[in-house]
């Protein structure tokens, strides 16, 4: 029998920013991940599409401009969610059905930025 793994995830869309708040922006998506059972995995994120983003501080971009934000692993958003294993990763043992992870997003605020639509892309890698 092969291990094998797939992959999903929903779009996280923040909404609206305001930049004059003091409170964060926050906002969360799904990563599922359907592997054969009793396969342990790691789910990564890494850190984005910007030219300067880390883990920590990711990029959407609009127009040369950009809205740092934060992808996290749980609700509190505290753990941030990267791609070292045994670091920042998720991870897990498949089972059935498949397992949603929930990722928590936070734009930071105090960010002066301009109105545009903001946007950027996350690769999520499943090691197994």
């Amino acid at each position: 029998m092969l291990k094998v793994c797939l992959v999903s995830a929903t779009d996280l869309s923040f909404g609206g920013y305001d930049p004059t708040s003091a409170t964060p922006l926050d906002a969360a998506n799904t990563v599922t991940v359907t592997c054969t059972i009793g396969t342990p995995y790691n789910v990564g994120l890494d850190k984005g599409s910007g030219a300067t983003a880390t883990v920590t501080s990711r990029e959407m971009a609009f127009s040369g401009n950009i809205l740092n934000y934060s992808l996290y692993q749980e609700a509190g958003r505290t753990t941030v969610w990267g791609n070292t294993i045994g670091t920042d990763t998720v991870s897990a043992t498949a089972v059935l059905p498949p397992t949603v992870h929930n990722v928590y997003g936070r734009v930071f605020s105090g960010q002066n930025v301009p109105v545009g639509g903001y946007s950027g892309t996350i690769n999520v890698t499943v090691t197994y």
